[in-house]
């Protein structure tokens, strides 16, 4: 299978459907970390749930990488895929929204609403594209906090996320520790290693290497490199699971009547074509450029004295969990963080046979971790 016939981009466009999406905008320009400034930004954003008159019941969710805002509900107008995390959001759920205000931002950078390679700039011509700024962790967070001034939160219940949401929670806990009232960080780690690093830079070479890639600059050409962008997420999704789950899954057996010696595919080949096709109908090639090189750039100890000394600047009650079978973000990642941070309980590992995809998957487990900390 190919990703022909896709759309040039599968961001959400002006004019598409909001779905359950509100926006907040700045008033002024964000100053980036890397120098410079971003005009223009914009959150998308969803909230479930009813704010408290004190705003003392607010959590925010922060999403992985192809993640957004659509933490749950059904796929429908607006919303290609069902909510990512809808068994742990929810009236009678971990986060039950009958009691908490739950806020999930699509991250700066993004591409189902926020500012990102696929906006328009500011003159409205042409959309950003290649020109598109280099963001880190840091610049994601401020435009988070901005969006919390504007919803009247001072301070957070619980800031939780994974993956790299879980690189902003750790990056929220560090530069708002008072903001911060209390941290789950799942399947993450303090800084992007170099094996991660080496992955997510095999994974922008194929998206680069695209011939309809043309330096970022693919939004007006009625043509999206979706072949580098699938290669890419074949490559991810390799990662995000466990060696024994794909034996387990698909072994060594056929696609169909397909015969492998004769151009056919085996299974698991079937499997990785189809979140590949999935992926470029519902992403944008430029927000996956521009979010691998931000988590590659994840360093929560940058300019702040190092791990150690930017860790014990964490003033909230921490769960640190890990999934025993993730390859991408080994548990060795996560004790650091358990360790570093003051008051941290030891690593809580969280039992899966899906490898790093099982903070997604696992929300009986994670729902655990949520109420331990909310109470």
């Amino acid at each position: 299978m190919t990703e022909s016939g896709a759309p040039v981009t599968g961001a959400w466009r002006e004019g598409d459907p909001p779905g359950h999406r509100q926006w907040w905008t700045a008033e002024k320009p964000l100053p980036l970390e890397a120098g410079g400034e971003l005009p223009g930004v914009r959150l998308a954003f969803e909230t479930w749930g009813r704010l408290a008159p004190d705003a003392s019941n607010a959590v925010l969710v922060l999403h992985a990488l192809t993640g957004d805002s659509h933490a749950t509900g059904p796929a429908g107008p607006g919303h290609p895929s069902p909510g990512w995390w809808a068994g742990l959001v929810g009236p009678g759920l971990a986060l039950d929204t009958d009691r908490w205000f739950v806020v999930a931002p699509n991250v700066l950078g993004g591409c189902q609403g926020s500012t990102g390679p696929a906006s328009p700039r500011p003159d409205g011509r042409r959309a950003w594209g290649g020109a598109f700024p280099f963001l880190t962790q840091r610049d994601q967070v401020a435009a988070e906090a901005a969006l919390a001034d504007t919803l009247g939160i001072a301070r957070w219940a619980l800031v939780v996320g994974g993956s790299m949401g879980g690189m902003r929670a750790v990056e929220w806990a560090v530069s708002y520790p008072e903001r911060t009232g209390a941290l789950l960080l799942l399947a993450t780690t303090a800084a992007a290693s170099a094996e991660q690093i080496a992955w997510a830079g095999i994974q922008l070479h194929a998206v680069r290497a695209d011939p309809h890639w043309q330096g970022g600059d693919y939004h007006g050409t009625g043509h999206g490199p979706h072949a580098g962008l699938g290669l890419a997420r074949r490559l991810a999704q390799v990662t995000y699971r466990s060696e024994p789950e794909l034996t387990a899954r698909f072994g060594r057996a056929p696609q169909d009547t397909e015969d492998p010696w004769r151009g056919g595919r085996y299974q698991v080949e079937s499997y990785l074509d189809h979140h590949a096709a999935k992926l470029v109908r519902r992403f944008d090639a430029g927000s996956y450029v521009v979010l691998s090189e931000a988590m590659n750039a994840h360093d929560v100890g940058r300019g702040r004295g190092g791990l150690r000394t930017a860790l014990a600047r964490v003033t909230a009650p921490t769960l640190v969990a890990g999934i025993d079978s993730d390859r991408l973000y080994p548990l060795a990642q996560q004790r650091e963080l358990a360790a570093l941070i003051p008051g941290a309980d030891a690593v809580r590992v969280i039992e899966s046979a899906y490898g790093h995809d099982g903070f997604l998957i696992e929300t009986g487990q994670v729902g655990v971790l949520v109420r331990e900390l909310l109470g």
